[in-house]
């Protein structure tokens, strides 16, 4: 009779906690993608807090705080403060010049859309900047997280389109999402602009677009993108599976793309009076590495190279990177992706060739890429997942050691 109770007991145990765990796969299961998906971008967001705080807890008095700031304090330094002087001054009609006529740092290399918004909301909030400026980007963030989602999805199980969330999530710049910066939102843009682009409505691509255009550079690449698409389509489809009105729609989206990308360099020549205006104040920023330069398309990344790394050394590294990125897009992984979501980091990669200089802030450019995410979420090893996962939560406390966390005169803005 004692065996019997022990056993029925062991059973009822066994039995609890088997239903426990079935219920929670149960509720997973019953989930809607969307739940699922923002509880991983909580669960991300808890991360990157604790780890922000944790280096605000150790931060020394700098240029932008006292010692220990707070986090909505510590998440408005670096360009965060020159979103600060836009949302609340706006644009300088005249260039700062030094004693030699180069124009110096200033506000127009941060495009309006982002400033202006937190400035809207904190009109109708009457709340002070950072907070509604780190509202913003989680919000964005989170929108930018949904996205993802469902461009993933339409080449991957969901169980993979989730996990390429869980990398966009917790990617080592992911603390970006969080702080007072433009890339929340100018990603949130962007996926919507390339989720818009697969379904093939390309006017209302073009109108995300135009507003993506005023948030943050690199909308020209786009227009590459979409010329190679243009092209693709043509190909595979023929005159007759290629309509004249839609390629008359695409060649137009496509030229728009393209000016946009030059929308906001426009606005500033005609506020300054001068035409180069926004590349001169863009140019300014790499005047510390290799002095006052004209921008000369596809040298800036030969020079960053000799800067870094003396006697060629630099340019056998450039070779490689660029090498061992042309493999990955061409391989088995990446070739899961829909074409269009390999052509936009190809396209984008090809701008940053030609227009940028490469310094520490290298890594937030590179986040518009996050479509080739879906690549590393094809293996489906656990101990591969898990391992990537770890690297990049290992990633942010290195970034953030190395770029946000002010060490008395820091040169690598992240």
């Amino acid at each position: 009779m004692a065996d019997s109770l022990a056993t029925r007991a062991s059973h009822a145990a066994a039995t609890t906690d088997e239903g426990a765990a079935g219920l929670a796969r149960r509720a997973y299961r019953a989930a809607p993608w969307w739940a699922r998906v923002l509880a991983v971008f909580v669960l991300s967001r808890v991360v990157s807090t604790i780890l922000l705080l944790s280096f605000a807890d150790t931060q020394a008095a700098n240029p932008w705080t006292a010692a220990k700031p707070g986090y909505a304090t510590y998440a408005q330094i670096w360009d965060g403060q020159w979103y600060y002087i836009v949302a609340v001054s706006g644009y300088p009609a005249t260039l700062p010049l030094d004693t030699l006529g180069h124009v110096g740092q200033n506000a127009w290399a941060f495009l309006p859309v982002y400033p202006f918004l937190v400035r809207a909301f904190m009109v109708v909030t009457g709340l002070a900047f950072s907070p509604v400026a780190i509202a913003v980007s989680v919000l964005s963030a989170a929108g930018a997280a949904l996205l993802v989602y469902r461009l993933m999805l339409r080449a991957l199980p969901a169980s993979s389109a989730l996990f390429a969330v869980t990398l966009f999530c917790v990617a080592p710049l992911s603390p970006l999402m969080q702080v007072d910066y433009a890339e929340s939102l100018f990603l949130f843009l962007l996926a919507a602009a390339l989720l818009l682009l697969l379904q093939r409505r390309y006017w209302w691509m073009l109108a995300v677009l135009a507003v993506a255009s005023f948030t943050r550079p690199g909308v020209v690449a786009f227009g590459l993108a979409l010329a190679v698409h243009f092209v693709v389509w043509y190909v595979r489809r023929g005159r007759e599976g290629f309509p004249v009105r839609e390629r008359v729609t695409v060649a137009v989206v496509t030229v728009g793309s393209c000016a946009l990308g030059f929308a906001w360099p426009i606005v500033a020549g005609l506020v300054t009076g001068r035409l180069d205006a926004y590349t001169a104040t863009e140019l300014s920023w790499r005047a510390d590495y290799i002095g006052y330069q004209k921008l000369v398309p596809f040298t800036a990344w030969i020079q960053g190279a000799n800067w870094w790394l003396k006697g060629g050394a630099g340019l056998l590294v450039l070779g490689v990177v660029v090498l061992l990125f042309v493999l990955f897009l061409t391989s088995a992984w990446a070739r899961r992706l829909p074409l269009d979501l390999r052509v936009w980091p190809a396209s984008y990669a090809v701008y940053l060739l030609a227009v940028f200089f490469p310094q520490s802030s290298t890594f937030r450019v590179l986040m518009p890429m996050f479509p080739l995410l879906g690549a590393l979420a094809v293996p489906r090893s656990w101990v591969w997942r898990v391992g990537l996962v770890v690297v990049s939560i290992a990633g942010q406390w290195g970034w953030l050691y190395i770029c946000w966390w002010v060490n008395g005169y820091d040169w690598t803005p992240p």
